[in-house]
């Protein structure tokens, strides 16, 4: 009996000291990857270097050096420092691209940049709005989207998001609803974007032919100026009714990514007039990679063009700028949402 006792005792000893071993060379081959903040810093710049798009486009506007930024953050880096300070400085070198597609995600914060539109005037009110379309009884929703008539007979589209599918049959009916207007207010101010095909998808009720819109090329290697040939952005004609008058686009410094590239394919279609202020930017496709440490980093790889080959990677100039002021705002007026109503009012004449 003891003797069975003693090689049961064997027995589990010898299993308790495989599994030690197990969870001990587990535990070091994820170190393998490299933990230390050095090697999440070399990997965040690494990365960006070897895929990210617009280095060339930055360093004629601002004259953005990735290589002295690297040098510049290297000797902020020690491995001695907590998650916290490394987080800090990893976050403050992706500032230097000035770019809102920017974002380093850890478990605890997410570093972005957002001076794209936080050191411009906003252009926009809530209350404003709710006041334009006035209580619920009074507009319609679709898609995510707020339809009415105005009593000048200008029609009103706010597309706040392109967060969500647009449905066919929802811009038919919003379309035939809005036929009987002199012409149509397209609102994308503060719309941060989504979707490209849903973008896409409401251009295309504004032509009745394929028309070029863009441009996008892709990365073809590590080096800053290794891209495919740019291949057109084709914009089909939408399904269903489609609009045949004037159009004013609405936009502000919040309009951005998905919503940017809105005023972009409309900007090469006839008949729209683009108010408002200066866009947000934001015409990169994003790239996501993973950090040795286990933090995630995503960034704009792939540029997307107007239709003349420039970039709208820092905003799109509207054909008429316009703008809320101080006085507008404690008046109660959307000036941008007025002017807009008048010019159509204009073209009618």
């Amino acid at each position: 009996m003891m003797r069975f006792w003693l090689s049961t005792q064997r027995l589990l000893t010898a299993i308790c000291c495989f599994l030690s071993i197990f969870l001990v060379n587990s535990c070091i081959s994820s170190e393998g990857f490299g933990t230390r903040p050095r090697d999440d810093f070399e990997s965040l710049w690494r990365t960006i270097d070897r895929h990210y798009c617009f280095f060339d486009f930055k360093h004629k506007e601002y004259g953005l050096d990735w290589n002295e930024v690297h040098e510049r953050y290297r000797k902020q880096i020690s491995d001695s420092m907590s998650p916290q300070a490394l987080f800090q400085v990893l976050g403050k070198m992706c500032s230097e691209l000035r770019d809102g597609h920017v974002n380093l995600w850890s478990p605890q914060n997410t570093a972005r940049y957002t001076r794209w539109y936080e050191a411009y005037p906003v252009n926009f009110s809530d209350s404003l709005l709710r006041r334009a379309l006035g209580s619920s009884d009074e507009y319609r929703l679709a898609s995510g989207m707020q339809y009415k008539i105005f009593d000048d007979n200008v029609g009103y589209l706010r597309c706040a998001s392109f967060d969500m599918a647009l449905g066919a049959g929802n811009l038919h009916e919003i379309m035939r609803y809005l036929s009987t207007c002199d012409g149509l207010i397209v609102d994308v101010r503060n719309n941060g974007g989504g979707y490209l095909t849903s973008a896409e998808t409401l251009a295309a009720v504004f032509t009745n032919e394929e028309k070029v819109v863009g441009y996008i090329s892709h990365k073809t290697g590590p080096g800053h100026s290794d891209f495919s040939t740019p291949k057109p952005i084709v914009l089909q004609p939408g399904k269903g009714l489609r609009w045949q008058k004037p159009v004013v686009v609405l936009a502000n410094r919040r309009t951005y990514s998905a919503a940017n590239a809105f005023v972009m394919y409309m900007k090469a279609l006839p008949n729209v007039t683009f108010m408002g202020d200066q866009t947000g930017g934001g015409s990169g496709l994003p790239f996501s990679s993973e950090l040795p440490g286990g933090w995630s980093i995503r960034f704009s790889a792939s540029p997307i063009y107007n239709a003349k080959m420039q970039h709208t990677e820092f905003g799109i100039k509207p054909d008429i700028a316009v703008g809320i002021t101080r006085k507008d705002y404690q008046q109660g007026v959307d000036t941008m949402l007025e002017s807009a109503k008048a010019f159509l009012k204009k073209q009618k004449q």
